[in-house]
């Protein structure tokens, strides 16, 4: 008979993990297996085939050969006789050692089949026997989850930067059993479901399983639980942060506290704390960016003839230059008078936007005034309007 490809076998390449390959063939055995497919004799090959395969595969020597010369040979020697450890094993032997004939069949000729119930609790139980190797497994440890919180501050408060204090419930490691959930004094109890003896009975029909307890592990001793924190290693409380808010924050800036998130699980790093800003808008000023704006009004006769106006900035009262003729609307640049930015350490702009006010009329001589003026400039502003319309 010819060699058989392990690999191809249980469908996983050549640089597959023993994990990759154990997942493979339990998933193959559960599919094929004879007790699973009573009477399927193609079935029943094909798990020899499986088993076999497995055989070579999860054994590092014997691996080790097939990797190197194609095929494994039980004298040691490629070409030597054998057609691998699993064609040792009868059609009826299980996992580990189990003999399943007596699972489905009594009385020798006068065999009969078992019972759906019995089938349905053999699968039961097989199911258990394959996943016990994933219940022995030790539980990951896995970094804390970050947190959220938003917080507000006012205009001021984001233009300067403060500190502030931020009181948050957050998930620390247990300071009585220091992250482990289990007591530090106190011992351990037995399993109840074993009796400490680290393994526990089924049947299946005529059939008996001894299975590792998946409560206890197989140690027949369960630890006594943390009394503050009941076995999860972590508690709940609330802690006050202090918060540093750097000079430019702006309305949704996201700040990030390392460390201040919740704990992790058997001593990994704990989480974030990500801050979410809100500003609180000004009644004059308004931002854009780093850049600062400003609407100021100025009397008719400033935006005519020209002035020099102070206008307030963040920093206090600066000068502007209103140039003769200028239009309502029109706006001016402050250099550097904007937000620094704490990335760069560069400043913005401060502009400003001047409102031409119309003059308010209570006496006969200031509309003497502007009659004078309207025939002084007799031409009508909207022409240029008119002229496109």
């Amino acid at each position: 008979m010819a060699q058989q490809d392990y690999y191809q076998t249980l469908g996983v390449s050549r640089e597959a993990s023993e994990d990759e390959i154990r997942k493979a063939y339990r998933k193959l055995a559960r599919k094929h297996h004879p007790d699973l497919n009573p009477g399927d004799k193609a079935a029943e090959e094909r798990f020899k085939k499986v088993q076999e395969a497995y055989d070579v595969l999860s054994d590092s020597k014997k691996k080790q050969m097939y990797d190197q010369y194609g095929f494994y040979s039980e004298n040691g020697m490629p070409g030597g006789a054998g057609a691998g450890a699993g064609a040792q094993r009868g059609p009826n032997m299980g996992f580990g050692g189990f003999d399943f004939s007596d699972a489905f069949t009594r009385g020798g000729a006068g065999s009969r089949r078992a019972s759906a119930e019995e089938s349905a609790n053999f699968q039961d139980i097989f199911s258990q026997w394959f996943g016990r190797h994933q219940a022995e497994e030790a539980v990951p440890a896995e970094k804390g989850a970050d947190l959220e919180y938003g917080m507000g501050i006012d205009f001021w408060q984001a233009i300067r930067g403060t500190q502030v204090r931020l009181n948050i419930n957050r998930q620390e490691v247990c300071p009585t059993c220091g992250g482990s959930g289990t007591a530090k004094s106190g011992g351990n109890t037995v399993c109840p479901e074993c009796n400490g003896s680290g393994n526990v009975t089924q049947a299946a029909g005529a059939m008996r399983f001894s299975l590792t307890c998946p409560r206890c592990n197989g140690s027949g001793r369960l630890k006594n639980q943390c009394p503050t924190c009941h076995g999860d290693g972590r508690i709940t409380t609330t802690e006050t942060v202090d918060v540093r808010i750097p000079p430019g924050a702006q309305q949704g800036s996201r700040l990030r506290v390392a460390g201040k998130g919740n704990a992790g699980t058997h001593g990994a790093p704990a989480g974030d704390l990500y801050i979410t800003v809100r500003v609180e808008p000004h009644p004059f000023f308004r931002r854009d960016g780093d850049d600062i704006e400003i609407t100021v009004p100025v009397r008719i006769d400033e935006a005519g003839l020209g002035t020099k106006i102070e206008v307030p900035t963040i920093d206090g009262r600066a000068l502007l230059k209103i140039p003769q003729g200028t239009r309502n609307g029109q706006k001016f640049r402050l250099r550097e008078k904007g937000v620094l930015n704490s990335r760069n350490g560069k400043r913005g702009d401060q502009i400003v936007e001047v409102q031409v006010e119309a003059p308010e009329v209570h006496d006969e001589r200031t509309k003497e005034l502007l009659r004078e003026y309207a025939q002084l400039h007799p031409q009508d502003p909207r022409d240029a309007i008119w002229a496109k319309v």
